[in-house]
């Protein structure tokens, strides 16, 4: 993610000078300046020194470790700080800052590479209407953005918007192999599915996202569509899909209730 939010705030014109990174693997840091131009170096405090915004891009049980040795100078400028590690919370975040740092979470999804992902966004009282504004600004070079109202919502965004990309994986991967088991070459199956799911949802953003009323335009009565549908509808796809969403809701609450989501 923090690769991804790079690459998109370079494509929005940031200046490659404006953005320090720091990476503790160095074939990270030499890829980072070599094909996106930005500082990248091992020391934290260094990279974070003089800035205005921190993100914290880290594998979740790596933040408490990354941020504890940063608390005095994040504590002396007070940057706002931005955290996509999943199911981390902000009670856990603002412990490892210091008194007085904001302190925010971002939950985006992995379409962000390509600058197409969506972002859920949540931060406390304590963090201002011109610093919301500021990480508004900078979620939105990795694609859309919504905010929630309450930190728990994003355990909820977690298991539809994060772990979503490889719900409709999946489904394209099964119906290639469902093609193939019918008759259809394999390849010819896999790219017809895939090429169905890019379709698909670039006609979701033209068509306003309304998902019932394009589906039901797709369905019409007595036909192949309808047929496919009420098959699924028969298997109770509505409780499968909600019982999928609800098992990784809790895994996420239970995840960050260990302290290592």
């Amino acid at each position: 993610m923090g690769r991804a939010l790079i690459g998109g705030l370079l494509r929005a014109g940031t200046r490659p000078e404006q953005l320090s990174v720091g990476d503790s693997l160095p074939a990270a840091r030499e890829a980072l300046a070599r094909e996106l131009g930005v500082t990248a170096t091992a020391d934290n405090a260094a990279a974070i020194e003089g800035a205005r915004v921190v993100v914290l891009a880290v594998k979740p049980q790596d933040a408490a470790t990354t941020l504890a040795p940063l608390a005095g100078a994040l504590g002396a400028a007070r940057p706002l700080v931005i955290s996509v590690a999943a199911g981390v919370r902000i009670a856990l975040l603002e412990g490892c800052c210091g008194t007085g740092v904001p302190v925010m979470r971002a939950m985006p999804n992995r379409p962000a590479l390509i600058g197409a992902g969506v972002s859920a966004l949540y931060a406390p009282p304590a963090v201002g209407a011109a610093q919301r504004t500021i990480a508004e600004r900078l979620l939105k070079a990795m694609g859309e953005i919504v905010w929630v109202s309450a930190e728990a919502a994003l355990d909820v965004v977690t298991a539809l918007s994060g772990s979503g990309p490889a719900y409709f994986f999946l489904l394209a991967e099964l119906m290639a192999e469902a093609g193939e088991q019918l008759g259809l070459e394999g390849d010819i199956a896999r790219r017809l599915a895939a090429a169905t799911l890019y379709g698909s949802g670039l006609l979701v953003h033209s068509g306003g996202g309304e998902l019932a009323r394009l589906r039901a335009e797709v369905t019409s009565p007595g036909g192949t569509t309808e047929a496919a549908l009420r098959t699924l509808e028969a298997a109770n796809l509505r409780a499968i899909v909600r019982n999928a969403l609800a098992a990784a809701t809790e895994r996420s609450r239970e995840l960050a209730a260990q302290g290592i989501p």
